[in-house]
Parts: C-alpha cells; sequence; structure tokens
C-alpha cells in the first residue's frame, strides 16, 4: 500500500511539476470569431464613411492572422494592406499602433522595415474580458488620428457584445 501511494504521490508531483515547468499539453485561447471582426471592419468603415472618408479596414486575430478585410468604394487598394499592417503592429506590440509610435520613435524605420508591420497610427487593439483578442486596422483618411477614431467607434459599438460573449469562459 505505501508502495502504492508512494508512486501515485510521485506521479502527481511529476504531473504538476511537468505541467509547471513545460506548459500545458492543450490549452483554449480567447481569440475573435469571424462574426465579430466582420462587423468591427463594416462599422469602421460605416464610422469613416459617415465623416466623409473612403477607407479599408482590416481585422486579425490575437496571432496576426486575417479574419475580415472589408475595402470601401471609392477606397484605394494600397489602404488594404496599410490597415492590416497597422493591425499586424498592434498585435506585435500589444497596444495602439499611434500609442507604440509615440513611445518607440527611435526604432520606427527599422519595424517598417519588417513584413507586415508599419508604425502608423490607425490600429487599435480589441479586448474581450481584459484578454487581447485581434487588432483592427484602418487606413485611407486623410491622417492616422482619423483612421483611428473611425476603428475606436466600431469598437465601442462591439464593446457589450464582446464582454457579454467572454463572461464565464476561462
Amino acid at each position: 500500500m505505501k508502495t502504492l501511494s508512494k508512486k501515485l504521490t510521485a506521479l502527481l508531483a511529476g504531473t504538476l511539476l511537468g505541467t509547471h515547468l513545460y506548459g500545458a499539453d492543450v490549452f483554449t485561447q480567447k481569440n475573435i470569431g469571424l462574426e465579430a471582426a466582420s462587423d468591427i471592419a463594416r462599422m469602421s468603415i460605416e464610422s469613416c464613411r459617415k465623416a466623409g472618408y473612403n477607407v479599408s479596414a482590416v481585422v486579425v486575430d490575437k496571432h496576426g492572422i486575417l479574419r475580415s478585410a472589408m475595402r470601401d468604394d471609392h477606397a484605394v487598394k494600397q489602404t488594404l494592406e496599410i490597415a492590416q499592417r497597422k493591425a499586424n503592429m498592434v498585435v506585435m506590440a500589444g497596444t495602439a499602433s499611434g500609442d507604440f509610435k509615440k513611445a518607440r520613435s527611435d526604432i520606427r524605420q527599422e519595424l517598417n522595415h519588417i513584413e507586415g508591420l508599419i508604425v502608423m497610427q490607425g490600429g487599435l487593439p480589441i479586448t474581450a474580458g481584459g484578454i487581447l483578442i485581434g487588432a483592427v486596422g484602418v487606413s485611407g483618411a486623410p491622417g492616422g488620428d482619423k483612421d483611428e477614431a473611425c476603428a475606436a467607434a466600431a469598437i465601442k459599438k462591439i464593446t457589450e457584445r464582446l464582454e457579454f460573449a467572454s463572461m464565464g469562459e476561462d
């Protein structure tokens, strides 16, 4: 009986230590869903359209993988790429692209040479339950501050829905 107890104790300790030291073999993560991503992109464009701007909006998930990309009818094609690069910057930095630009102007030029990134205002994080689940980038308005305002308006409209969806999840 003592041998079995010792083996179980060792197995349990090894399992606990192994998980602690090496991480879990299977884990779950919160990430943005397609419907929310599409709604944020659409609402970003609608917000800018009301202000008279033709923009593109791109939403990526927490890993920088494209979830939704939309270009308003009169937005130039390059705005799609710029919007995605702004969203990717948010994922990489973990903060709004404009805030990162202000804080790290010393490495801006270097980062702009990395494929998929651009250090410009107009990208915002998307959170649910205090956890980053994605990012939105907007491009095409006459200034990053206006791009950011359109993205912020969209996120504000969907925040309650995202918070509700994250309730009760681990």
